[in-house]
């Protein structure tokens, strides 16, 4: 399944990609695969995707930002910074 708001924006009222992960998850019952797409900015938006129940995220504007900084160097570290990011979260919750 891919859980995606992707042109959300578009509308009023449409459910964050998170809240619908929230319902769709416990449907799936891991028989599925879930990804999430959508809304995707740091490594704690992939913690928490996670805990809700993805398999894995997709992050496109992240490394987009990194390429409009420094090109493929830039992809690079955006990607290490979610890495981290999501690191610091499972350290913290333990």
């Amino acid at each position: 399944i891919l859980n995606s708001n992707h042109g959300g924006r578009q509308l009023d009222g449409v459910p964050a990609t998170l809240d619908a992960l929230h319902e769709c998850a416990p449907v799936a019952k891991n028989r599925i695969k879930i990804a999430v797409d959508g809304g995707i900015r740091r490594g704690s938006d992939i913690f928490k995707a996670l805990t809700l129940g993805a398999d894995f995220c997709l992050a496109g504007r992240p490394p987009l930002w990194g390429l409009a900084y420094n090109g493929a160097d830039g992809v690079d570290l955006s990607v290490k910074v979610l890495l981290r990011e999501f690191q610091t979260c499972m350290a913290l919750c333990g």
